[in-house]
């Protein structure tokens, strides 16, 4: 069976869509997905996104986004994929992921995505006993105080003086797999470089360094807000790009950011099965 694929990605996180809304797949399992995002056997990618008819639970949904990350584990949210998404769709939308219905509205060269509204209480996290997630009384070396914040996934947010100057190469995969988190973390590390403006670099769960993360732009938006080091709409750069964050005051994150499609082709489903 030959199915098509469309390469697109968001500030550089790449991303292979597949579309199953009128055809069905055979089976999406982690060992699959993880084969398509193997860059030097599959196609290559940071996620792999799957796209399905909404489900029961979510009937005002015009669709759903599954996403596997590299490691072939399944997830509740990616923000970059969901501006590929809408732009992928071509119009507004609403759509079901693990846990919401976000709205995704597709612009000139990218989308906006209304996220949600952030979750801070420690078995929303969820971490394994509560503490205070606006500043953790916890450390991972240098790396000390985290807010943690959900966002459809979970983050931890380190405000630090120099994001650069970070071995997150080292520290990402011990924290994500600390036993204070029992679902793992995404571990962000985040500097004030102006006024609402933030420089920030993620080590995401299950797939590593990433040139950019649209939920954890979220969650450090909102993280740096709570503390009172920026206001509620803040700019993040990322590597491989910017974004701008908005916390309205009806407690919803919208993320506005630029999305593009790389190529398309298609491949043998028995080649990967």
């Amino acid at each position: 069976m030959r199915i098509a694929f469309t390469k697109m990605h968001g500030l550089g996180n790449d991303f292979v869509m597949l579309d199953a809304r009128e055809t069905a797949l055979p089976g999406m399992t982690p060992a699959i997905a993880s084969a398509l995002a193997d860059r030097n056997t599959g196609i290559g990618c940071d996620q792999l996104i799957l796209l399905e008819p909404a489900g029961n639970a979510a009937p005002q949904a015009d669709f759903r986004m599954r996403i596997f990350n590299h490691d072939g584990s399944e997830v509740e949210a990616c923000g970059n994929a969901s501006r590929a998404v809408a732009l992928l769709h071509g119009r507004p939308a609403l759509v079901e992921t693990a846990n919401t219905v976000i709205e995704v509205v597709p612009s000139d060269g990218g989308a906006s995505v209304d996220m949600g509204t952030p979750r801070f209480e420690w078995d929303a996290i969820p971490l394994a006993y509560p503490v205070d997630t606006a500043s953790m009384p916890t450390a991972w070396e240098d790396l000390a105080n985290p807010a943690a914040v959900n966002v459809g996934n979970p983050h931890a947010i380190f405000f630090v003086e120099d994001v650069d100057g970070v071995d997150l190469a080292r520290l990402g995969p011990l924290i994500e797999q600390d036993e204070l988190f029992p679902e793992r973390i995404n571990v962000n590390v985040a500097s004030v470089v102006g006024e609402n403006a933030l420089k920030l670099r993620v080590w995401e769960r299950g797939a590593g360094l990433t040139r950019a993360c649209g939920t954890g732009a979220c969650a450090t938006a909102v993280a740096a807000a709570r503390r009172g080091l920026t206001g509620r709409s803040s700019t993040v750069e990322l590597p491989g790009g910017t974004l701008q964050i908005e916390w309205r005051e009806d407690d919803r994150i919208i993320m506005t950011g630029p999305a593009q499609e790389s190529f398309r082709g298609s491949f043998e489903w028995d080649d990967f099965a």
